[in-house]
């Protein structure tokens, strides 16, 4: 694997892992929504303690996933400014290549 296709991979992770945010967070979204309702007339209390569970069991994630991903975001970032130019020449030649 060379240095470009290293980084473009790079790139695919960060995107999956912002992905992977933005699907925690709507869960969290939805799980708030129900409690909500719950406490609104509901008042199941199964219903509160199991979605109180997986509220909390799902923030956890999205810290971890955060961590990840600021972590990983700058390993990306650091690669990217490490081998810029090596990565710039394989894209024009790969680019070059293309047209002929």
């Amino acid at each position: 694997m060379d240095k470009a296709q290293k980084f473009e991979l790079m790139n695919k992770v960060v995107r999956e892992l912002e992905d992977l945010q933005n699907s925690q967070t709507a869960l969290i979204t939805k799980i708030s929504q129900i409690e909500v309702d719950n406490m609104n007339g509901l008042n199941d209390s199964t219903l509160e303690k199991n979605l109180s569970d997986m509220h909390s069991k799902i923030a956890e994630n999205v810290d971890s996933i955060n961590d990840i991903f600021s972590y990983f975001e700058s390993k990306r970032d650091e690669y990217g400014e490490k081998n810029g130019a090596a990565i710039a020449a394989i894209e024009a030649a790969a680019a070059v290549e293309a047209v002929k």
